[in-house]
């Protein structure tokens, strides 16, 4: 199910077990919320996020009868799949009782959550729904509903420059509209490049994993050159990103296995450092040579290029490096 017909439903009844799931954080957020209101359940739910997960917990809580004829509502929130044996016991705990609800965002990659839709079909009391990234006019939409609920004045040239700024996160945009409110004034674009500070560092980071993931990157690029970014720093950050996976490789090849902090110095969050080594490990020495090779030269040519030039130089270096993955 898709986010309209989720939408359908929930203006008849709440489903008392739902999977939620796809590449939307804020619409994740946005549902748990919706539900923890509806039920009116901010003080008697049960949250268990990430490494909280405590099937017996869960068990344990939707067993009991409300203290105070309230609704007994289990949120999760985990990156890893909760095993289908248990998932069939909670969502039978949920239908067993009137007051109980399960409601389970699952923010692993969304390929992996199909194999849980079916513990949530209707048949047993259950439901799923997947969420995408939204476009830019579905993102804006969002963000005006967000900002005449927090009675934020805000217009769409505004609101489009604050998501161009902040990569298109709409989790982070609505943190910013909760910040701008506190102004108490119309907001402008001039405001939002005063007061929000840009994600180009993150784009950056993503453009590179894309890149060495021989994904289509040309977006990415536009998108980070609108950002403000210029083609020598974005030549510079490839530079030094493939000298990273070049120090992973070699230290993967000669220990065996991964440690940020004796490559790099410092210690990389888990998930960062296990994707850096997954790079590594699928470019080869020779290539490695012929990807630092290309970028000397593109670096010379940079220099050398006129400013209307070096974008172009840019597009075709990066396009170029793929072929050598």
């Amino acid at each position: 199910m898709y986010q309209r017909e989720f939408d359908q439903k929930l203006k008849q009844s709440f489903p008392k077990a739902v999977l939620l799931y796809g590449d939307n954080e804020y619409l994740l957020d946005y549902y748990i919320d919706l539900y923890k209101s509806h039920l009116d359940a901010k003080e008697s739910m049960l949250t268990l996020y990430y490494d909280e997960w405590n099937f017996e917990q869960a068990k344990s809580y939707l067993s009991q009868t409300s203290l105070f004829g309230g609704t007994n509502l289990v949120v999760v929130k985990h990156d890893k799949k909760i095993p289908k044996k248990e998932l069939d016991a909670l969502i039978q705990l949920a239908n067993k009782n009137s007051d109980n609800y399960l409601v389970y965002a699952y923010e692993g990659a969304a390929k992996d959550a199909k194999s849980m839709q079916s513990a949530f079909t209707e048949k047993k009391g259950g439901i799923w729904v997947r969420f995408f990234e939204p476009n830019i006019n579905e993102g804006i939409a969002i963000l005006q509903q967000k900002a005449q609920e927090i009675q934020l004045d805000i217009d769409h040239f505004a609101l489009q420059h604050l998501m161009l700024l902040l990569n298109n996160n709409l989790a982070l945009c609505a943190n910013e509209l909760h910040k701008l409110a506190i102004l108490g004034m119309k907001v402008t674009s001039k405001d939002i490049d005063r007061l929000v500070y840009s994600t180009a560092p993150l784009a950056t980071e993503q453009l590179l994993v894309e890149l060495f993931n021989k994904k289509p990157i040309t977006t990415t690029i536009t998108k980070l050159l609108d950002l403000g970014e210029d083609e020598s720093s974005l030549l510079r950050s490839t530079q030094y990103f493939v000298n990273q996976i070049f120090l992973f490789n070699a230290y993967i090849k000669l220990h065996g296995y991964v440690d940020s902090a004796a490559i790099l110095g410092y210690k990389l969050p888990k998930q960062i450092e296990e994707k850096k080594a997954q790079l590594a490990l699928r470019v080869n020495s020779a290539s490695l040579l012929k990807i630092f090779e290309h970028l000397l030269e593109s670096e010379i040519a940079m220099k050398k290029a006129t400013t209307t030039q070096k974008e172009v130089l840019l597009y075709s270096t990066l396009i170029k490096l793929q072929g050598y993955l």
